[in-house]
C-alpha cells in the first residue's frame, strides 16, 4: 500500500544512494519491494532482545535463519585438497552458543581471514545463513554476520532501543541490511496518508499511521510493537473489507431476473421422486437460496458443506427452481472426471425428468446436457445448439462453458463446484453469458473457517451444511507408521482384502503418477527439510499398482486412474469401478472431489505426509458413502516426533472438517491459504492473521459495510481511496501474472 507520492518514490533513485542500485535491485527482484512505501510496509517478522538470545535448539533445517549468539570458540584448521594439495587449505570452525544450544559455523579458503580476526571468543553478533547438516550436526556455512558492539555508535543507532527487528530476508539480502535500508526511509513516515476514517481510529484508540510505522520498525518496548501491530492489522483488515463491501454493494445494484419456483413444476415433481426426506440443514439452506433467487438483484452465495452432506442435491433443487421460472442453469466443475460424474448422478437422480423432448420424458421434464473440452465435434455442436435454443434447462461442464462460442438462451443461475480451484475472473466471464447477470451459487467441500470465508469469499453470503444425511456411516481413520512398524502395513493390505471379500471395494491413493521423465525443473526445486531427511521420491500409482497386483493384493482386480489418462479411458475406469467390476482403484488425487461410489469402504493413502490436512480430509470423504462403515489408513514413513506425523494424527483424531481447516491454517503460512483464493490481494496480508484475528476481521467487515453504504465512492476519504487503489492494483497485477 504505497500511500502517497512521497512514498511512491522508487528505491532506485540516486537520492536514495544509501541503498545503492544493487541493493534496490535485489529488493525489487527477491522481495517485491520497489518503492519507499513498499519498504515501510515490509514489517519485521520478530524481534530479538539484546539480553535474550535466539534458541539455537529450535533451528529449522534448510531454511535461512538469523540468530543472535556469542562466540564460544574458534579454531583454524589446515588440510590438503585438490585445490590446495600441499596442506595449505584453510577451514575456520567457529562454535556459537546462546545458552539453549550450540551451532557450528564454517568458513573456507580466503573467506577465513576476516572472521578469524573478528569472531573471537566472547564476541556477540548476528549471524545469517542457511541451516545445513554436516556429520550429523547442524551448521551454517559461510554465514553473513554483523558484530553487535555495545559501544559502537552506529550499532546503537541502527538497532535503536533494546529490540532488534528481524526482517523477512533472502539469501541475497540479510535482515540487518534490510533494517539499515528501512532506517534511511523512516523519515518519510510523516507523509503517510491514513486510510482509516478519523472517527473509526479515534473510537478504537488506534495509533495514527506514521506513529505505527515508526513503532513497528523502531520499537523501544514490546508494548510499542503490540500497539503498532494492532493498528496495522486494522489497516489490512479494513481496506480489504472495504474492497469486498464495494464489490457486494456494486453487485446489489445490478439488475437480475427474479426466479421463484412454481408449486407445480419440475422441482415439485423431483421432490416427489426423492426416496428420502431432506435434512433440517438442507431445508434451511434451500430456503436461504430460494429467498435470494426471488429477489431482483443477483444472488452471490457460498455453500459450504462437508463431503457427503448433500450439497449437490441442494444445488440441483436450486437449478430446477430456475428452470421452473423459465431460465437455464449451468453447473461448472473443475475437472472432466467430476463434470461427467455430476452429469451421471444428476440424470440418475432426475430419471425421466431429465428426458425433456425425448420419448419417455414427462410433461415437466427438461434436457440435461454435458459440455467438456474433449467432446467430439458432433456431440459438442448438438450441446451448443440445445443451449442457445433453450431446449436444455441444465448444462454441466468444465471451463469449456466459459468459451466465447458458448451462448445461452436465458442463463439464470451459475453453480460453481469447488470454488478454490476457480478464479473470480472466470466466475465473471460465465456471469457475462446472461442477458442480465445470473444468480451465483458457489459450492465447496473444503471447510473454511468463518474468518477465511469473510476474507477470501467476503463478496459472498455464506450458507453451511453441517449435518450428514441419515444413513451415512462414520469413517475410522488410523495412521500406519510403515517405517517403525512394517507389520502394520502388511495388516493394512489384509484389511483391504477383507473389505473386498465382504463384497466392498477400496481406493489406494499415491502422490505421483510414475511415468514422469526426470523433469529438470522439478529436480531444481528447493526441497523441504523433511524431503531432505527422506531422499526417496513420493510413491507412484503405476509402481504401487504393479507391486500390489503381484504381491499383497494378488488375485484381486486392480486398476489405475490418474490425470494424464485420456478422458475416455478415465471415464471407462470410473464406470467399471462404480459398477463393481474393479476391486481396488489405485489413483492420484484425481478422485479427491466428487467421485461417488457408495460400495467403496476402504482407502489407503500412501505417503500421506505428502498431502495437506484439508486434502486428506477430502480424500477420506470418498469412503463410507453407503451404509457400511468406512476405513481410512494414512501410511507414512515419517518419524513419530515429526510435524508431518502430528498433522496425520490430527486428521485421524477428528472427522470435523472445520476443526481440521483451523489446524491446517495454523500450520501453513497465511499467504498459501489465501493465495489459493482468487487473487493476490488476499495474500497481501502482512500482520493480519486470519485465524487469531477473527474479531478484528468481523468488526472491520461491519465498519466497512457501514462506510460503503454511507459513501459508496469514498469521496470523503481520500486516504482510504488511495490505499484501496494500491490494493486493487496489486490484485490486477496478480491477474495479469496468472495470465
Amino acid at each position: 500500500m504505497d500511500l502517497v507520492p512521497a512514498l511512491e518514490e522508487p528505491l532506485k533513485q540516486p537520492l536514495k544512494s544509501v541503498l545503492g542500485p544493487a541493493t534496490a535491485k535485489v529488493m525489487a527482484e527477491h522481495l517485491g519491494l520497489r518503492t519507499t512505501g513498499d519498504l515501510l510496509h515490509h514489517y519485521p517478522r520478530r524481534y530479538e532482545e539484546r539480553g535474550q538470545l535466539t534458541h539455537l535448539a529450535d533451528l529449522p533445517m534448510d531454511e535461512h535463519v538469523t540468530v543472535v549468539a556469542q562466540v564460544a570458540d574458534a579454531r583454524l584448521h589446515t588440510f590438503a585438497s585438490a585445490k590446495a594439495p600441499r596442506g595449505k587449505g584453510q577451514r575456520l570452525e567457529v562454535t556459537i552458543t546462546d545458552g539453549s544450544g550450540r551451532l557450528q559455523l564454517v568458513f573456507f579458503g580466503n573467506g577465513v581471514h576476516k572472521p578469524h580476526k573478528e569472531l573471537l571468543p566472547g564476541t556477540r553478533a548476528m549471524f545469517a545463513g542457511k541451516v545445513s547438516v554436516f556429520n550429523r550436526r547442524l551448521q551454517l556455512a559461510h554465514p553473513a554476520y554483523e558484530l553487535l558492539r555495545g559501544d559502537s555508535e552506529e550499532a546503537v543507532e541502527t538497532w535503536a532501543g533494546t529490540l532488534i527487528p528481524i526482517y523477512p530476508a533472502t539469501a541475497k539480502l540479510e535482515s540487518w541490511k534490510i533494517g539499515k535500508a528501512v532506517q534511511t526511509v523512516l523519515p518519510s513516515t510523516g507523509e503517510a496518508l491514513d486510510p482509516l476514517p478519523d472517527s473509526l481510529r479515534e473510537g478504537r484508540g488506534l495509533l495514527p499511521l506514521p506513529e505505527a510505522l515508526l513503532k513497528i520498525h523502531r520499537p523501544h518496548t514490546k508494548a510499542d510493537v503490540a500497539d503498532a501491530r494492532a493498528r496495522l492489522k486494522w489497516d489490512e483488515a479494513f481496506v480489504l473489507q472495504v474492497a469486498l463491501a464495494r464489490r457486494r454493494h456494486a453487485d446489489s445494484q445490478l439488475p437480475a431476473v427474479p426466479r421463484a419456483p412454481r408449486p407445480d413444476g419440475v422441482l415439485a415433481a423431483f421432490d416427489d421422486r426423492l426416496p428420502f426426506t431432506l435434512t433440517e440443514g438442507q431445508r434451511k439452506v434451500s430456503k436461504e437460496i430460494f429467498d435470494d433467487l426471488a429477489t431482483d438483484h443477483p444472488m452471490h452465495r457460498l455453500l459450504q458443506g462437508e463431503v457427503g452432506s448433500g450439497k449437490t442435491l441442494v444445488a440441483l433443487r436450486a437449478m430446477l427452481a430456475v428452470v421452473d421460472a423459465g431460465g437455464q442453469a449451468a453447473l461448472l466443475a473443475p475437472t472432466e472426471v467430476l463434470a461427467q460424474q455430476h452429469h451421471r448422478s444428476i440424470t440418475e437422480m432426475m430419471g425421466e425428468l431429465a428426458e425433456g423432448g425425448m420419448l419417455g420424458g414427462t410433461e415437466h421434464a427438461t434436457k440435461v446436457v454435458l459440455l467438456t473440452g474433449s467432446m467430439g465435434a458432433a456431440a459438442r455442436r448438438h450441446a451448443l445448439l440445445d443451449l442457445v435454443t433453450g431446449e436444455a434447462g441444465l448444462v454441466i461442464g468444465t471451463h469449456a462453458l466459459i468459451e466465447d462460442k458458448v451462448q445461452f438462451h436465458d442463463l439464470g443461475l451459475v453453480v460453481v463446484d469447488e470454488q478454490h480451484r476457480f478464479g473470480v475472473e472466470q466466475r465473471d466471464a460465465l456471469r457475462g453469458k446472461g442477458k442480465q447477470p445470473p444468480h451465483l451459487l458457489v459450492m465447496t467441500a473444503t471447510p473454511i473457517p468463518r474468518t477465511v470465508a469473510m476474507t477470501v469469499f467476503g463478496d459472498l453470503e455464506t450458507s453451511v451444511l453441517d449435518q450428514l444425511p441419515a444413513g451415512r456411516s462414520p469413517i475410522a481413520s488410523h495412521v500406519v507408521p510403515a517405517a517403525d512398524k512394517p507389520h502394520f502395513l502388511a495388516r493394512a493390505w489384509e484389511r483391504v482384502r477383507e473389505e473386498v471379500e465382504n463384497g466392498h471395494q477400496a481406493y489406494v491413493v499415491c502422490p505421483r503418477i510414475g511415468d514422469e521423465e526426470d523433469d529438470p525443473k522439478r529436480a531444481g526445486k528447493k526441497k523441504s527439510a523433511e524431503d531432505e531427511a527422506d531422499k526417496r521420491p513420493p510413491l507412484a500409482v503405476l509402481d504401487v499398482a504393479d507391486q500390489l497386483a503381484k504381491g499383497p493384493l494378488e488375485g484381486l482386480r486392480v486398476e489405475v486412474l490418474h490425470g494424464r489418462m485420456h478422458p475416455d479411458d478415465k471415464d471407462a475406469v470410473m464406470r467399471r469401478f462404480a459398477a463393481g467390476d474393479t476391486d481396488v482403484l489405485v489413483a492420484t488425487t484425481v478422485i479427491e472431489v466428487g467421485v461417488n461410489v457408495p460400495n467403496a469402504t476402504a482407502m489407503v493413502i500412501m505417503d500421506a505426509d505428502r498431502f495437506g490436512v484439508s486434502q486428506l480430509h477430502q480424500l477420506r470423504g470418498r469412503v463410507g458413502r453407503g451404509s457400511a462403515p468406512g476405513l481410512c489408513l494414512l501410511v507414512s514413513e515419517m518419524p513419530e516426533a515429526s510435524a508431518a506425523r502430528q498433522r496425520l494424527n490430527a486428521v485421524a483424531a477428528t472427522l470435523d472438517g472445520f476443526e481440521l481447516s483451523r489446524i491446517d491454517l495454523e500450520q501453513r503460512r497465511e499467504g498459501d491459504v489465501l493465495g489459493q483464493a482468487q487473487s493476490g490481494a488476499r495474500s497481501s496480508l502482512r500482520v493480519l492473521e486470519v485465524i487469531e484475528d477473527e474479531e478484528v476481521i468481523a468488526e472491520a467487515r461491519r465498519e466497512a459495510t457501514a462506510v460503503v453504504a454511507a459513501d459508496p465512492e469514498l469521496a470523503g476519504l481520500p486516504g482510504l481511496r488511495t490505499a484501496l487503489d494500491a490494493l486493487l492494483d496489486e490484485e490486477r497485477e496478480q491477474y495479469l501474472e496468472k495470465g
